[in-house]
């Protein structure tokens, strides 16, 4: 005759059984592979990486450059407008002129070493003879580029010239920096030194 079923073993069992697999799952999970941490919400409280400020930073107060120049601000101005206008008249010249007419629109804007130096430059009969035989007509406009040193007795200008050139090889045009300086001279200023751009001056002019 069959053995009475002890029903309460069975189910004792029965939970042991789900016990153990519940267990199982949380311990593995639904894949071996640990799953990444979920993005944070939009707007989540997180902390934001510090900003940094540069060690220069403008303030809003007022800060006058020409309290701390040699010059003020017509002075340096005066200087700039002389330099473009030296530049022009340095560049503009004609092959059937006479060369000491030309000299002497460039010497007045020039100290006294360096106009005669231009003067001598200007109508040596090289250069003379060169601008005849091409039939040279130059004109000149010049505007100012930049300021590339302000010192005690100088400042220098860096300009540019460009020449519309006409001549047997016909019409052409130039373009060149120049670096010119100017030295005060009572109330007024003068061209101490004039050179391409790369190689003119960049110091005092008196030393």
């Amino acid at each position: 005759m069959p053995q009475p079923v002890d029903r309460r073993g069975l189910v004792f069992a029965v939970v042991v059984a789900v016990v153990a697999a519940i267990g199982l799952w949380a311990i593995m999970g639904p894949d071996s592979e640990e799953e990444p941490p979920p993005p944070p919400r939009a707007g989540a409280d997180t902390a934001a990486p510090p900003v940094s400020r540069p060690l220069a930073t403008a303030s809003d107060g007022p800060f006058d450059v020409y309290a701390y120049l040699p010059m003020d601000r017509r002075q340096l101005a005066a200087a700039a407008d002389l330099a473009v206008r030296f530049t022009v008249a340095y560049g503009t010249f004609r092959y059937d002129e006479e060369p000491s007419a030309y000299a002497e629109r460039v010497k007045v804007f020039a100290t006294g070493e360096l106009a005669d130096f231009l003067t001598k430059s200007l109508t040596s009969p090289v250069t003379v003879q060169q601008n005849r035989e091409e039939r040279t007509v130059a004109t000149a406009t010049a505007v100012m580029k930049e300021i590339r040193q302000v010192a005690k007795t100088s400042v220098v200008f860096v300009v540019t010239s460009t020449q519309k050139l006409d001549g047997a090889d016909g019409a052409k045009e130039k373009t060149e920096d120049l670096a010119v300086t100017l030295t005060p001279v009572g109330d007024d200023w003068r061209v101490f030194d004039v050179q391409q751009a790369a190689e003119g001056q960049d110091g005092d002019a008196e030393g």
